[in-house]
């Protein structure tokens, strides 16, 4: 995996996590430009899907499983579409705290990545 992709990936989702957090404390749902932070962070994962394909397609291994690997890659690419999407459905200030809880979750899942791929 590429270290600084992890990494620009895992504050990217924290950041978001940050901004959807204080409009949640604001009493606001999501709004466009929440969206469009969130399709930023959902291309840095697409990415980082892509890179860990290729990488494995070449033959390098993670350091704790194939499937592991790939399933977590499948999982944080899947994790803030999915959060935005419920916040579609909850136009409350609690969609803004779905998509923030997605950041993190997506920042936790970045550290898991790199820990399986064996950094």
């Amino acid at each position: 995996m590429l270290d600084a992709l992890t990494l620009v990936t895992g504050v990217a989702a924290l950041l978001l996590a940050a901004w959807c957090g204080w409009a949640a404390y604001r009493d606001q749902p999501t709004k466009d430009w929440h969206f469009i932070g969130m399709a930023v962070v959902t291309l840095l994962t697409l990415i980082q899907l892509v890179v860990g394909i290729v990488q494995l397609a070449r033959g390098e291994k993670p350091a704790q499983g194939t499937t592991i690997f790939v399933a977590y890659l499948l999982g944080a690419f899947a994790c803030v579409p999915a959060a935005g999407f419920m916040s579609l459905a909850e136009r409350t200030r609690w969609g803004s705290v779905t998509v923030a809880a997605g950041g993190v979750v997506l920042a936790v899942l970045q550290v898991r990545l790199y820990d399986i791929w064996g950094g």
